[in-house]
């Protein structure tokens, strides 16, 4: 819009309009209010360059803007005319004729601006039209010139490859005696400057790839064999990387140096990745499990000891070479000892692994591994040296042995133990029955009792089983402990029965042992001497009840030698108590004196078994004489005549008492525990003048002896001689009216051994403590 349409456009009053004109100083306040708002928005609008491009867009939009608010302008100053003209008195007819007319004239201006800018866009809709088919003219034009310069394109890029290959051409040709001198670099062993030869290769390899469109040259094809070659001696040398860290460490160096440059390289070509560095690590661990654990280094069966001494000192010495010569050779993250530590144990672990699944170790062998396992490999010899560094981390090492090998090894052990033990004692104990025959006494010990080396050398077997299993573990001791247990249980047995073999052989007369009852004795001793040791089996912290078995087994073999002995006195005394009691033997000691001249010469070897198995054998012996002595008296064969007999009866009932009191006492037997007060009970029912008074008598027996039996009086009064029928019954009576005996006034059984009538007595002690 011009400026002469402008001021058309601007109001006007009439002359003498007492309303404000052009030049009123709010009007121009405003406009350079506005102003100044416009150029801010405008400086903010277009602060960035890129937004300098839109100013086109900008100036139309207000354009458009602005002829809109010029016409609503003028609209409004129509409007305000006819208020203004009410105030004025003056001109009122005139501006209420103009109203319309300037309505009028602010529309068709709009509609006139509206035209005007449909006409500027539809040229410029048309000048853009006729750019637009200029250039699909020449699009057109290019496409069919194109068309024809193809040829000339593809001769201009074989142009191109053949420049790249003519600048090129000395280099390619060199390639082949490039690789073969990097493949004498190669079996040199001077694997760095092998490698710089495969990488200009390889350069020149890309170089020529991208020109080329791709394309492979035939001169290229050695370089992937040459490539694999160069891999293959890094793994050597990293497999022997032990041996070259002491004898050639720059070889060693050199292998790790080009893993480490090679794993930074990326190629332009679509080649496979090498990973180098990761073959190398893993040809160290190979290499160092091949030269400790390969499969024909595999012990045989009875060289594990050796192998796993030999194992102690290379170990050990390997980390050595590793935290010294190896680890400066590698960069610090292959962690160089760790590494060295968890292969060799894990070498080692798969190596039991397979020794276990193989045949059954021997005692020995599973012995020696579970004993270098639990306690030589973590100890301070090996991965517990003080010489390893923390590098070593050895503490997150899984275990050699899992529990279940334990287990087997453990249960291997025991077996393999037990059938040694076993055959262990039986030769103990064949040793000791072969002597048994001997017409020589039982060897001495310094004191002068029956001694045998057979005891000791059991219970030296035995526990030193256990105390060589107490130096593997704890588990294994209590196995062991329980086996010796159970062996030493069969062994009593066999013992025993050992021992009845022996008697009957010599009851029946088909061995004649010369010396029965010493070696008899000497098997008390060897019992004692068991007896008295085999705590020294018991586990420790077991329950009280661990040798109840064994400690039942040694009583029972207490018993029947007991029972033996007795058996062996009872064949040299019985045929003297036939003729007792006897008219012979009212007047004469003589019988007595027999018995107690047999009894003290079965005796007198007492002395050389130890207590408190002699005491108890001596009155086992005193008492079965007394036994033997009730016996006699109960089988009815002699009856007193008269008062002269009983007396004299009764006079040697207590003659009789006193002889085997001093016998045994003599002997060596307490007084306190002797039998032979029951004759001194006896002679004073025999003793008594007036038979009505013999329930008193009786029941005062039965005080003393509460297991005398109405037979046993029965056949006491026969020996009296003077007792009626109704004297029998009052006495007989007399034994269940009577106050009942208390259980601390009575004696140990003795009449309850003696039948009456006395039938064949086979063994004076069926329930004593020797039976």
């Amino acid at each position: 819009m011009d400026s002469a349409t402008k001021d058309e456009m601007q109001p006007s009053l009439p002359p003498g309009s007492s309303c404000p004109g052009p030049g009123w100083p709010e009007q121009e306040r405003a406009e350079r209010l506005a102003r100044g708002a416009a150029l801010k928005w405008a400086s903010g609008v277009f602060y960035r360059p890129e937004q300098l491009a839109r100013l086109g867009q900008y100036r139309s939009r207000e354009v458009q803007r602005t002829c809109s608010l010029e016409a609503r302008i003028k609209v409004g100053i129509s409007q305000g005319k006819g208020v203004l003209g009410t105030g004025c008195r003056t001109g009122q007819a005139s501006l209420a004729a103009s109203l319309p007319q300037s309505v009028v004239q602010s529309y068709l201006e709009g509609v006139k601006t509206g035209v005007w800018q449909l006409a500027q866009a539809s040229e410029a809709v048309q000048g853009a039209r006729e750019a637009l088919g200029q250039a699909h003219g020449l699009l057109q034009g290019t496409a069919e010139a194109m068309q024809t310069l193809r040829p000339l394109r593809e001769q201009v890029a074989q142009h191109k490859q053949l420049q790249v290959l003519s600048q090129l051409l000395p280099r390619l040709w060199a390639v082949p005696a490039t690789v073969a001198h990097a493949r004498s670099l190669i079996d040199a062993r001077q694997l760095l400057e092998a490698y710089v030869c495969l990488r200009e290769l390889e350069q020149l390899q890309e170089e020529t790839w991208a020109p080329l469109g791709g394309l492979e040259l035939p001169v290229f094809e050695g370089l992937g064999p040459l490539a694999e070659a160069l891999g293959q001696a890094v793994e050597a040398a990293a497999g022997a990387a032990g041996q070259l860290a002491r004898e050639d460490p720059a070889q060693l160096v050199a292998a790790v140096r080009v893993a480490e440059v090679d794993a930074g390289y990326t190629a332009s070509l679509e080649l496979a990745p090498r990973d180098w560095r990761q073959r190398c690590l893993q040809a160290l661990q190979e290499g160092l499990d091949r030269t400790h654990f390969g499969t024909p280094l595999l012990p045989q069966p009875g060289a594990l000891a050796g192998w796993l001494e030999a194992l102690r000192v290379a170990l050990p010495a390997e980390l050595s070479i590793a935290e010294a010569l190896v680890a400066p050779c590698c960069p610090p993250y292959y962690k160089v000892v760790q590494l060295w530590a968890h292969t060799l144990h894990s070498g080692l672990r798969r190596c039991l692994q397979q020794l276990l699944g193989g045949p059954e170790l021997g005692a020995a062998d599973a012995f020696t591994l579970l004993h270098w396992v639990l306690h030589v490999y973590l100890g301070p010899e090996m991965m517990g040296s003080l010489e390893l560094g923390p590098e070593a981390d050895v503490s997150q090492l899984e275990p050699l042995l899992t529990p279940e090998n334990i287990e087997q090894l453990e249960a291997t052990f025991v077996a393999q133990i037990q059938a040694n033990v076993t055959q262990w004692l039986q030769k103990a104990l064949d040793g000791e029955v072969a002597e048994w025959n001997r017409e020589q006494e039982p060897g001495t010990d310094s004191s002068g009792f029956y001694h045998s080396p057979m005891p000791a050398i059991v219970l030296q077997i035995l526990e030193e089983n256990i105390r060589v299993s107490s130096l593997v573990s704890k588990s294994l001791q209590l196995r062991v402990q329980g086996m010796a247990l159970s062996e030493l249980g069969t062994f009593l047995r066999s013992f025993s029965d050992a021992l009845i073999r022996f008697s009957r052989d010599h009851a029946r007369g088909e061995t004649m042992a010369p010396r029965y009852v010493p070696y008899l004795l000497a098997t008390l001793n060897h019992q004692s001497a068991l007896s008295s040791s085999v705590s020294v089996l018991q586990p420790d912290g077991a329950a009280s009840g661990a040798l109840a078995p064994v400690e039942t087994a040694l009583d029972e073999l207490q018993r029947r030698i007991c029972r033996l002995v007795l058996e062996a006195l009872l064949a040299e005394l019985q045929p003297l108590f036939a003729a007792l009691p006897s008219r012979r033997w009212l007047s004469s000691p003589e019988l007595l004196d027999n018995v107690c001249e047999r009894t003290a010469h079965v005796c007198q070897d007492f002395r050389r078994v130890r207590n408190p198995a002699a005491q108890l054998l001596l009155a086992e012996a005193e008492r079965t004489v007394v036994l033997q002595y009730l016996r006699a008296l109960m089988q009815g064969r002699l009856v007193c005549r008269g008062a002269d007999e009983r007396t004299q009866a009764a006079e040697r009932l207590q003659h009789d008492a006193a002889q085997l009191r001093e016998l045994f006492l003599g002997l060596g037997l307490e007084e306190s525990v002797q039998c032979a007060p029951v004759l001194l009970a006896l002679r004073d029912l025999l003793n008594l003048r007036d038979p009505v008074l013999l329930g008193l008598e009786v029941a005062g027996l039965r005080q003393k002896f509460p297991d005398v039996s109405e037979d046993h009086v029965s056949a006491l009064l026969d020996l009296r001689g003077d007792v009626s029928r109704e004297q029998r019954l009052a006495a007989l009576s007399s034994l269940q009216a009577g106050p009942q005996p208390s259980p601390s006034a009575g004696r140990r059984a003795l009449f309850s051994l003696v039948p009456a009538p006395a039938p064949a007595l086979s063994s004076c002690l069926p329930s004593g403590p020797c039976s």
